[in-house]
């Protein structure tokens, strides 16, 4: 017997006492509040609403569109200029001071200009919002100049640190600036008279950072307090702090800065086709950090996007950005961002400059001549990104497949034959070849009309075939794309025949000549009379059938491949169809077959053992009959028959009679 052991859940049992401790709290503390007067309660509510906003327990005000704000060591955003909303955005200066902490000062001018005054000290980092979800880095000790656009009273209030240095941006009458025991409350920027400025005002303040290592959160707090009697009072340190968050910044303190130095997450490398054009929108990041999936063909250029940043996803102070191509590539490094810089002249370029966005070009050290080369981009002596790129050369070879036979007298191709042997092509899938160009290297060179120009090798032609034509031209140089095929076609005379021809490439641009080896062109009538040939006389359940139907034409030529012979009719007794298809479009072959898989039996049919013959008939070939093959089928059975068992007793018999008779002669011979 198994002995079973119930174990507590600890994790609920510590839920519950929590949950009871808390329920205790919260009635002790109702009890107490009970006690109180209406002077210590209105203290203690005041006391509760400052204190509940640094756990984001207030009223937030309706969320600011998200505003663009620049990163660490850039220029400040000016306010009052429809940026940000009113009583709605908390805004950082991002420009950051040289001097000491001393100097970093918050400002008290004009509203279109109030930003460009105000700077921060020890800023690392900071994203790009305005509003209630705001990050930002700074050193132990620094300060953030922080402003805002407010039309009623308005607070900051911190988690650590402290305020100075605040400024409201009139002295409106009855307004001033006030602070806590500890300066991480501080108020400014209401009238007592209106409690409401309607223009709004500017405000602005200093916070320094605490000495220690963590995540403080800094609040701007708008509106006014509610007292016990439900009325609205000024917000004061007695009274609270206003009860709409209108922005909130969780800042965090760290001791050594982990800038300036190449951060991969934050720094973006990729190679494209087309430089800033490529798989981007105007409002896509460059560089876009996705590797270009296009070809380059010869005599066209690769580039290598890339910016670099530190840990705070700022720029990279300038120092040496030095490029390597292998294999002798020619690269150049942009000076400007998103600009197409001019074809290098050597292997290595080398380029004074900060991690701001840069471009990188590639080219062919020799024209017509394939390329593949690892482009290495290192800065100050860091490698930062690695890339290798191939530059397709000039067509240097012509592979011809997919060759079907042509119609008497015929000039045009089969879609349907291009279809099943190639694939859907985009666009011109009528033909009976393709042809896939290739440079020295061996990679696919795609052949627009604007590269060059496709032609028979005259000394191959001959009265049956007649000229060669490549009409449908590819489109890619992808060996998985079904557009890298060319389509072409030839012309066909009277009679039934074929034709070992060429087919040529002439590069417009250079008048080079590449000639395909020789492939068979076959051309005959359509089908006309048919016959049906299976691979074995006789079959067991299971077994796999296979039929060839054989197509001839009128003269007895094995047909062509762009008539297709019709509707057609197949019955086949105990066998189950595994790949036919009755389509009357359906064309044959190069050689003028089609074939069919069957099996013996199935879930639809129940086969019984005996011998059966098939009838196909093809209605719309003129001169055919229907085709009858016979085939015997057995179930496989390992059963012996009566008359099979008694015949083997026989011939067992006489030899065992035959082995007795010699035995006796040779026992005579020896008594003699």
């Amino acid at each position: 017997m198994r002995h079973y052991t119930c174990v507590p859940q600890r994790n609920g049992i510590r839920r519950s006492k929590d949950l009871r401790a808390r329920v205790r709290k919260f009635l002790i503390l109702t009890n107490e509040r009970k006690k109180m007067s209406k002077t210590t309660l209105r203290k203690r509510i005041a006391l509760t609403a400052t204190t509940a906003l640094f756990a984001g327990m207030l009223t937030v005000a309706s969320a600011p569109v998200a505003t663009a704000h620049n990163a660490a060591g850039g220029d400040n955003l000016t306010i009052g200029t429809g940026r940000g909303t009113l009583n709605g955005s908390l805004f950082v200066a991002t420009q950051n001071s040289a001097g000491t902490a001393g100097s970093v000062t918050a400002t008290s001018v004009a509203i279109g200009t109030l930003a460009d005054g105000a700077l921060s000290k020890g800023l690392l980092a900071k994203d790009s919002s305005s509003g209630t979800a705001q990050t930002a880095t700074v050193l132990a000790g620094g300060q953030l100049s922080l402003y805002a656009l407010v039309s009623t009273a308005a607070a900051f209030s911190a988690t650590g640190g402290s305020f100075s240095n605040t400024q409201p941006y009139t002295s409106v009458a009855g307004g001033g600036v006030v602070y806590n025991s500890t300066n991480t409350l501080t108020m400014a920027g209401y009238s007592a008279a209106t409690g409401n400025t309607a223009a709004g005002t500017s405000v602005a303040t200093l916070w320094t950072a605490p000495t220690t290592a963590g995540t403080y959160s800094i609040s701007l707090l708008t509106g006014f307090v509610t007292n016990s009697s439900g009325a609205s009072v000024f917000p004061s340190l007695s009274n609270g702090a206003g009860a709409n968050l209108a922005g909130k910044i969780n800042v965090t303190v760290v001791t050594a800065s982990s800038g300036g130095s190449y951060s991969a997450p934050y720094s973006a490398c990729n190679t494209a086709a087309f430089t800033l054009t490529e798989n981007t929108s105007a409002t896509a990041p460059y560089p876009n950090g996705v590797d270009s999936a296009l070809a380059v063909e010869d005599g066209g250029v690769w580039f290598i996007d890339f910016n670099l940043n530190d840990g705070y996803n700022a720029n990279l102070d300038p120092g040496n950005i030095v490029a390597t191509a292998t294999n002798g590539a020619l690269i150049n490094i942009g000076t400007s961002a998103g600009s197409t810089p001019v074809a290098g002249t050597a292997a290595t370029d080398t380029n004074y400059s900060n991690g701001s966005n840069h471009t990188v070009v590639i080219s062919q050290p020799t024209a017509g001549a394939p390329l593949t080369t690892t482009v290495t981009i290192s800065y100050n002596g860091t490698t930062v990104c690695t890339k290798t790129v191939t530059i397709r050369g000039k067509v240097a070879s012509l592979e011809v497949a997919n060759i079907g036979t042509q119609n008497l007298g015929g000039q045009g191709g089969s879609s349907s034959w291009i279809e099943n042997t190639a694939g859907t092509l985009s666009a011109n899938t009528a033909g009976l070849f393709t042809v896939v160009a290739k440079d020295s290297a061996g990679n696919l060179v795609s052949t627009p009309s604007t590269l060059g120009s496709y032609s028979a090798d005259a000394t191959t032609l001959t009265p049956t075939v007649q000229a060669i034509v490549v009409s449908g031209r590819s489109s890619s140089a992808s060996s998985t794309s079904v557009n890298r095929f060319n389509v072409g076609t030839w012309y066909c005379g009277a009679d039934a025949g074929s034709a070992n021809v060429k087919l040529k490439f002439t590069t417009t641009a250079t008048g080079d000549v590449v000639t395909s080896p020789a492939f068979n062109a076959r051309c005959a009538g359509a089908p006309s009379t048919f016959t049906v040939a299976l691979d074995k006389p006789s079959y067991i359940l299971g077994d796999l059938v296979t039929a060839t139907v054989q197509f001839l034409d009128s003269k007895g030529n094995k047909s062509n491949t762009i008539t297709a012979p019709g509707a057609n009719s197949w019955t086949m007794p105990m066998l189950t169809s595994v790949d036919w298809a009755s389509s009357a479009t359906a064309v044959t072959k190069a050689d003028g077959t089609m074939v069919y898989k069957w099996t013996v039996g199935g879930t639809a049919v129940a086969a019984t053992a005996g011998t059966y013959t098939g009838v196909i008939s093809y209605s719309a070939l003129p001169l055919s009959t229907n085709a009858t093959p016979t085939y015997k089928i057995s179930t496989g059975s390992t059963d012996v028959s009566f008359s099979e068992i008694l015949k083997s007793v026989v011939a067992l018999i006489a030899s065992i009679n035959k082995q007795i008779q010699a035995l006796q002669k040779l026992i005579l011979n020896r008594k003699r």
